[in-house]
């Protein structure tokens, strides 16, 4: 959606990078122990056994892994879950 402006002829995108699509990211911290990562992934997302040590993986040996991709608004709740047990995650847009 973009507005013009009168006394411009420049236009104002009004779309914001909420648009998305969102990740979020889990990254490593020295505090919790790899088996309880992969618990939270398969209690939280419902991952399976592979799926959760994989991204597990992905956070002790690359220093962060992407857990879920969506609306930014469901990402935020992600974060939010990770951060009640425990885990350092962030919201980024796809592609960052």
């Amino acid at each position: 959606m973009s507005i013009a402006s009168p006394d411009l002829d420049e236009q104002v995108d009004l779309r914001t990078s909420t648009s998305g699509p969102w990740q979020t990211v889990v990254w490593n911290d020295p505090v919790n122990l790899m088996s309880y990562v992969v618990h939270v992934f398969r209690e939280y997302f419902g991952y399976s056994r592979e799926k959760a040590h994989r991204l597990m993986l992905a956070v002790h040996h690359d220093g962060h892994a992407v857990v879920a991709e969506g609306s930014r608004e469901q990402m935020e709740l992600h974060a939010q879950a990770m951060h009640d047990y425990g885990l350092w995650a962030t919201v980024r847009e796809a592609g960052s």
